[in-house]
């Protein structure tokens, strides 16, 4: 219902810290160097997850916007974010881990 919340924050913190650091990121021959594949990952996932909210009903054009604040309030609406929202996002985050650091160390190998 609300999920999306988490990701969609990760991803406008990641979209911020990689312009602030853009020069730093570029140079990187670290897992930093792999950050905007997970800015995009992020965002892709987060519209990704708007667009079947919005599809499924549980998104509305009226407020209060999403269903678990108007079938339970707010305790079902953190609920949902804590619950849902923060381990999609961590999982999410693991995979791009995992990618990063194989795509680092096979850089790091041709190099």
């Amino acid at each position: 219902m609300c999920c999306f919340l988490v990701p969609l924050v990760e991803a406008a913190a990641t979209t911020a810290y990689r312009k602030h650091n853009a020069e730093s990121i570029r140079e990187s021959v670290s897992v930093k160097h792999e950050i905007p594949a997970l800015e995009k990952m992020l965002w892709g996932g987060s519209v990704m997850l708007i667009i079947d909210h919005i599809l499924n009903g549980e998104l509305m054009w009226q407020f209060p916007f999403f269903t678990a604040l108007e079938q339970g309030g707010i305790g079902v609406f953190l609920r949902e974010l804590v619950g849902v929202g923060v381990p999609m996002a961590i999982g999410l985050t693991l995979v791009w881990a995992v990618y990063a650091i194989f795509k680092t160390r096979k850089r790091n190998v041709l190099a």
